[in-house]
């Protein structure tokens, strides 16, 4: 079995470096690529407020999230889920960067990067010089992106799984072997006995046949007769 996890996060800016901090983190399970339905969610209050050029992004403001918990209060239950499943997000690096900066500030070591899938660096591999956002896939793939009007976590975290799958090839659920399937399928058809049935040659058939061959030089056929 393949765990892995697809994680995005939201956050009051860009650079921990100038205090901007987490206010939501999704995650979902992929078990063989395929989700499986268990997903971890929740805002954070970051402690701070949410510049407007933020909210525009995600459409949160700190009033959303003024009664949401701290991150040291739900880490314990994010860090559960995810155990140690490789992580997978769009633009990796940057959700690391954040989730390392609040597992720091509480005294948690940080995420080891090993454990970071990039699908924009997958993206940008096999898509080199094409936009590459998660909204340019979704639409390269023919993925409904009729619900996103901001970047929620936990509605891109399930777009990026779509991605991801067609990013690892595509497949299509229920379309697959049996896995218990361990060799090469054989498909047989029954048959029985045949009959022959030979074709009859009018006379007059055989006749135009043979006067075609004596207007031939030495004809083929008749090398093949003497050889039958």
């Amino acid at each position: 079995m393949s765990r892995e996890i697809v994680l995005d996060t939201e956050t009051t800016g860009i650079e921990p470096s100038e205090g901007h901090r987490v206010i939501e983190i999704a995650a979902i399970e992929l078990v063989n690529l395929l989700p499986t339905g268990r997903h971890f969610h929740t805002l954070l209050n970051p402690e701070r407020d949410i510049p407007a050029d933020a909210s525009r992004i995600h459409g949160m403001t700190s009033k959303d999230v003024e009664n949401a918990p701290l991150f040291a209060q739900q880490v314990d239950a994010w860090l559960d889920f995810m155990a140690d499943a490789p992580i997978i997000a769009h633009n990796a690096p940057f959700d690391f960067m954040h989730l390392d900066a609040e597992l720091k500030r509480i005294g948690r070591p940080a995420l080891p990067a090993a454990r970071m899938i990039d699908t924009l660096a997958l993206a940008k591999k096999r898509f080199p010089g094409m936009p590459n956002s998660l909204d340019a896939l979704c639409r390269r793939f023919d993925i409904d992106l009729s619900e996103r009007s901001t970047h929620n976590a936990l509605l891109d975290v399930k777009l990026l799984a779509k991605v991801y799958l067609e990013l690892r090839g595509g497949r299509q659920p229920g379309l697959t072997l049996a896995s218990n399937t361990t060799g090469p399928v054989l498909v047989t058809e029954a048959r029985g006995e045949r009959t022959p049935r030979p074709i009859a040659v009018p006379a007059e058939a055989e006749a135009a046949h043979a006067a075609f061959l004596a207007k031939l030089k030495d004809p083929l056929w008749l090398k093949l007769e003497s050889l039958s």
